[in-house]
């Protein structure tokens, strides 16, 4: 497990500023730590001292500056400890200290852009239009949080000219899945606004919960924004927000500068509407609101009924959010009620529509008329290019990047949020404590290394790409601090991407800049996560008696310096730098953390210990998916768990594990400790494909195989009798002496209509170590 996180400060060398091309003075030491990086710094000589002393000014009348101004304040105050008063001063064009003003003639013409200048005689915020100027109070109040410390602090010299590579600088938050609580929101919000991202879309509504209230149909907040969790009785989960709640959420982000997409689903994942509302079903049942995560059946009516309804439904939408764009959804709309409906295939001949992807294009056009009707634009993801996309749609895609290449080339605007890389509930490593999420590990590196614009595209098509944005779907985080964990820091990568012109970003000087970052945030309350930098031990045995081992040690961010001990002392500064495998002899336990070049550490601690029990041990990481390695998802005990809870790595198609390369000399017995876990996973037309096994028993086993799933049986554990989700169990069972070293195949005979086996730990057992001391 890794221990307390301690505190980081800046580090960023002169050379690195070389990199970018920046202007850097001989007599400057370090370039200033600001994400995104603007895409112009040239630094200078000197600095600016500021102190409680200092004065923030503004003109009179500049409302503008005046709300950048104290924005900026509060920052400070938080963060710094600095109360920084804001004077509206007639002469604050040409007094010293902190001047923030509206400069219709700034020399940064570019939307959103800003200067900033720091002399001897203070920093001065200038740009033509209001968020130009809170952006240039963003940057300066990095400028001023280089390190943990409190207090005044000493800004270097410099002159930043700034501006956006990009419109469309998005985070999506799936609040459908699991809601989220309004505070939370503004949270995220503020965050968002001090990465210089500018579009908050709004997941609201979906199959397991619709969480917007509509005055004119009550009951898709009272029936629709309510589930009833697998395996937990009768409780009910969910929640709404209010129209008053989401007008307040609206005012806060666009003080921010953030404008609020709402995303209301169709023509599928409609079931929690349908569940409301019946009638605008298509089979005219009244599902529940679903507790399957993935694909599921329902969709939308095409009659005019329906129609009206959806329009209806956004006439208050639209009245709730002023933004441009309106998001429909569009994506997973499996068509098999549509093809079953008598009255729909009969619609589709009056319409002339010749399938239901055609007829998909139609209702999604007939959303984008009546959009376009009230100045609004429709945007959708890269499922509506299906048969046909309509001429007023706008793409956002997300099955790779060639739904954004091909709607792009027909003239469309795009947005760029595409699986895995931009997908936030991706792990951002194999670690053990990461917590739940989907397993195709996205790490820090990849999210820095995404391109928006496709060299498939020509200068003239490249144009209609917006932006870029991360997803944070929120299936399998549950709490408001998994949902930090996934974003921060890759939200830093994200905005870099999208705010920094291409060629100035380099990856090295990215990570120099992230130490003040993470003070930021721990002075924000932010828990973001420090994988790229934790540190990995993986153990070998060096002898056939198991009493020497060799341990190796890794992070992701190969820069950093690993430091260790083995004395059972915490690693420090001073303590050893790890160089090549550690050689010990049992039992021996390893701390070790990476540090910055200044010494400063970059993740929390990680402690292991290694022993002829833990060496026989096998968990997490060493339980891979048979037969290609690939478990798919890591899931909590329950689907709702709130706090911090058991995870476990399953294949939802396959409950079979593989554990690579087992010693099994003088090997007497195995231990499986696992759960059963909620199989609530809408599989659509992959349903068919999940693996079922003869069982001998009610509840069916768990066999072990040798070497392949089709091997020598080595154990075979029956699993205990009615097990419900969120329970635990342990099996065990001698097993006949093989010798040698094998894979070992775990597989599931239980029946795969009830809950889902989870593994979470495999044990071996020999005389020698049932011997060992404890």
């Amino acid at each position: 497990m890794r221990c307390a996180k301690r505190g980081l400060k800046a580090t960023m060398a002169l050379a690195l500023a070389s990199l970018l091309g920046l202007a850097v003075d001989a007599h400057a030491t370090a370039a200033p730590s600001i994400i995104p990086l603007p895409a112009q710094v040239s630094l200078g000589q000197g600095g600016y001292a500021i102190s409680a002393a200092a004065v923030i000014h503004v003109a009179p009348g500049d409302r503008a500056a005046s709300e950048a101004a104290r924005y900026l304040a509060d920052l400070l105050a938080r963060t710094r400890g600095l109360s920084l008063p804001v004077i509206e001063d007639a002469a604050a064009t040409t007094r010293g200290g902190i001047v923030i003003r509206s400069d219709a003639s700034a020399s940064v013409t570019q939307a959103e852009g800003y200067v900033l200048d720091v002399d001897a005689q203070g920093m001065r915020i200038t740009a033509r239009d209001a968020a130009g100027l809170f952006y240039g109070a963003i940057s300066a109040w990095q400028l001023m949080t280089p390190d943990a410390a409190k207090g005044a602090v000493s800004v270097p010299s410099l002159h930043i000219a700034d501006w956006p590579r990009f419109a469309w600088r998005g985070l999506m938050l799936d609040s459908a899945r699991h809601f989220q609580q309004p505070a939370e929101i503004k949270q995220l919000l503020d965050a968002m606004a001090q990465h210089k991202l500018n579009v908050f879309h709004w997941h609201l509504t979906d199959d397991q919960g619709w969480r917007l209230e509509i005055r004119r149909y009550p009951k898709l907040t009272q029936v629709g924004a309510w589930r009833r969790p697998p395996g937990d009785g009768d409780s009910k989960y969910g929640g709404y927000y209010t129209q008053a709640e989401v007008k307040d959420i609206v005012a806060y982000a666009a003080a921010r500068h953030i404008t609020v997409v709402p995303e209301i689903d169709m023509p599928g994942h409609a079931q929690a509407a349908v569940a409301a509302y019946p009638d605008i079903g298509v089979t005219g049942e009244q599902p529940p609101v679903s507790i399957n995560w993935g694909v599921n059946p329902y969709l939308f009516n095409v009659d005019e009924h329906t129609i009206d309804f959806l329009h209806n439904v956004l006439d208050e939408v639209m009245e709730l959010f002023p933004s441009t764009f309106i998001h429909v959804g569009g994506d997973e709309a499996i068509k098999d009620q549509w093809k079953a409906s008598a009255a729909v295939q009969a619609r589709m001949r009056a319409l002339g529509i010749k399938d239901e992807n055609a007829l998909q294009s139609w209702f999604i056009e007939r959303m984008g008329q009546y959009l376009a009707q009230h100045g609004r634009r429709l945007i959708g993801w890269d499922e509506i290019l299906e048969g046909g996309v309509p001429p007023s749609a706008s793409v956002m895609s997300w099955r790779g990047t060639q739904g954004a290449i091909d709607a792009a080339k027909l003239g469309h605007d795009v947005v760029l949020s595409p699986a895995p890389t931009l997908y936030f509930d991706n792990l951002q490593s194999h670690l053990d404590d990461e917590p739940s999420g989907r397993l195709g590990v996205q790490t820090l590196a990849s999210v820095y290394a995404f391109e928006a614009v496709s060299p498939k595209l020509s200068a003239a098509q490249a144009k209609h790409v917006l932006g870029a944005q991360a997803n944070i779907w929120t299936e399998y985080l549950t709490a408001p601090w998994q949902i930090q964990h996934a974003a921060f820091p890759r939200l830093d990568a994200l905005a870099e991407a999208a705010w920094t012109p291409a060629n100035a970003r380099h990856y090295d000087n990215f990570i120099a800049r992230l130490p003040a970052q993470f003070a930021r945030y721990r002075g924000m309350g932010i828990d973001y996560a420090d994988s790229a930098f934790a540190v990995d031990m993986r153990a070998q045995r060096l002898n056939e008696t198991a009493d020497k081992v060799r341990v190796t040690l890794a992070a992701q961010e190969s820069s950093v310096t690993i430091r260790y001990t083995t004395d059972g002392t915490m690693p420090v500064a001073s303590s050893p730098a790890y160089h090549e495998p550690i050689e010990a002899t049992l039992p021996v336990t390893i701390s070790a953390t990476t540090f910055a070049a200044d010494g400063t550490p970059l993740a929390r601690v990680s402690t292991q210990r290694f022993d002829a029990r833990t060496l026989a041990s096998y968990g997490d990481r060493a339980l891979e998916g048979c037969p290609k390695g690939d478990l798919g998802l890591r899931v909590p005990l329950l689907p709702d768990a709130t706090s911090p809870a058991p995870v476990y790595n399953v294949d939802v198609m396959n409950s079979c594990w593989r554990v690579a390369k087992v010693p099994l000399d003088d090997v007497s017995s195995i231990d499986i400790d696992g759960a059963w876990l909620a199989r609530n996973y809408g599989l659509a037309h992959d349903a068919s494909k999940v693996v079922a096994r003869a069982s001998h028993t009610a509840a069916g086993e768990l066999e072990v195989h040798l070497d392949t799933c089709d091997g020598p049986l080595a154990a075979s554990m029956p699993l205990p009798a009615k097990g419900v989700p969120g329970s635990t169990y342990h099996v065990a069972a001698s097993v006949a002496a093989h010798g040698g070293t094998h894979d070992l195949c775990i597989f599931s005979t239980a029946p795969i209509q009830g809950p889902m086996t989870g593994l979470s730990r495999v044990s071996l057992s020999s005389p020698a170590s049932l011997r060992a001391t404890p």
